[in-house]
């Protein structure tokens, strides 16, 4: 029997001695698309951090599992040439770097073979078009100058050039108009259609966004564990009933 492609579990983490996550237990497995929901506080940014790798953030006890690999002591590097990805909620801006130069170091990486910009550039205008960016952007400073929308847009462009198996979108919609939010998600799903093993574990405060990812399974996390996992008609119940059902 063949392993999950992504299994959290009982996961414990604490941030300055301080319990965030209290035995949460999650399994992706290849192609699936799966939502984390909660309430602020409730562990999700914490989660994202874990399994960046994050030093900040102590795993007490548990495991995070790739493709059947224990990866809970891996670091984010070593998480990044093995296929996971995290598109951030705040992506940061990097001076001095452009988005082409940026991707061909990631990709190089990722490969262990070290290519050239000219290898590169035809790959990524094809995905600029297709994610709707302005192809000048490759030229341009990681993120420098970018609006909200744009740098999520580039979030998806790594993720489409990076060629993960597994995508962790930490609140990828957060701070999106409905126009930027329905780009990003049909980005996404642009991705899913050239790589359908690609596993999903989309962090999210809204149902809108899942109104377009058609996740297989919505879990919520409620005071650092997953309380109730179901389909997709549980972040519609829960988004006309809120969170006190579960508290």
């Amino acid at each position: 029997m063949s392993s999950p492609l992504f299994e959290i579990e009982d996961l414990h983490v604490s941030v300055a001695d301080v319990e965030i996550l209290r035995g949460v237990d999650l399994t992706v497995d290849t192609g699936e698309v799966h939502a984390l929901m909660g309430p602020n506080g409730s562990g999700k940014s914490t989660l994202a951090n874990t399994l960046l790798g994050n030093p900040d953030y102590r795993v007490t006890r548990g495991s995070v599992r790739f493709r059947g690999d224990d990866i809970t002591e891996w670091g984010p590097d070593v998480r990044g040439k093995a296929g996971i990805f995290l598109a951030f909620q705040y992506p940061q801006e990097i001076p001095g770097v452009s988005v082409i130069n940026f991707l061909r170091q990631a990709l190089s990486e990722r490969r262990g073979i070290d290519l050239s910009v000219l290898e590169l550039r035809l790959a990524i205008m094809e995905w600029m078009d297709r994610l709707g960016m302005d192809p000048s952007f490759a030229d341009r400073y990681l993120n420098e100058g970018f609006s909200g929308g744009e740098k999520k847009r580039n979030e998806i462009l790594q993720l489409a050039i990076l060629d993960p198996e597994m995508a962790i979108l930490d609140e990828t919609d957060s701070g999106l108009d409905i126009d930027a939010l329905r780009i990003v998600a049909h980005g996404v799903q642009e991705v899913r259609s050239e790589r359908p093993g690609l596993g999903v574990l989309a962090i999210t405060h809204y149902q809108r966004l899942l109104d377009y990812l058609a996740p297989d399974k919505v879990h919520i996390l409620v005071g650092g564990r997953v309380v109730e996992t179901g389909g997709p008609d549980l972040a519609v119940r829960l988004e006309r009933e809120g969170y006190d059902s579960w508290r």
